[in-house]
């Protein structure tokens, strides 16, 4: 392995890469709403029981609804839905209706939650904790039910070649991923 030589950047450089989610929430009066939050990460709580962790920061209309509710969707997004995550992010659900662009729209298959149909990965979730730190409230979601897209070849929910899902990795500006390098014990 080659050495690398770095230099300091200070504490306040904060590019962290993320895959990049679109959260779906339902509103006071029925109506759903999609916010793309990247904070997304997974824990075990026991055994085989995973937690989706979601932070999201501020006054968000989506947090106020998982607040609410204590039910969210989390959609990933792929390449061509980041046009889709883009708008979503530029537009907020305290303005109103975010109908600029054209989405399709679902209910989940396990908790009533809007889903968006172009998305190869859903995770359904519903809140077991939730912390505050400052301005952001992070939720540990009990996973209730994950949908894939059913062209994706997987033996089982680890086993995903993510370049088939061609997902969008977030770090201030938007990336996508290139090549599947191989799995757990390929390389000793």
């Amino acid at each position: 392995m080659k050495t690398v030589k770095r230099k300091s950047a200070g504490a306040h450089f904060s590019m962290c890469v993320q895959p990049a989610f679109i959260i779906g929430t339902n509103n006071e009066d029925g109506t759903y709403n999609f916010a793309p939050i990247t904070w997304v990460s997974v824990t075990n709580e026991k055994d085989d029981d995973y937690l989706l962790i979601i932070s999201m920061f501020g006054t968000k209309k989506t947090k106020e609804n998982v607040i609410r509710t204590g039910i969210l969707s989390v959609n990933l997004v792929s390449t061509d839905m980041v046009g889709l995550m883009d708008y979503l992010g530029t537009h907020h659900g305290k303005d109103g209706k975010k109908d600029g662009v054209l989405y399709d729209v679902s209910r989940g298959a396990v908790i009533d939650v809007p889903i968006l149909d172009a998305s190869r990965w859903i995770y359904e979730c519903e809140v077991a904790q939730s912390v505050e730190t400052g301005a952001s409230t992070t939720f540990f979601c009990k996973i209730k039910n994950v949908q894939i897209d059913e062209t994706l070849m997987c033996a089982d929910t680890f086993d995903i070649n993510l370049t088939q899902l061609e997902p969008v990795i977030y770090s201030g500006m938007y990336h996508s991923i290139g090549k599947l390098l191989g799995k757990i014990g390929d390389f000793t």
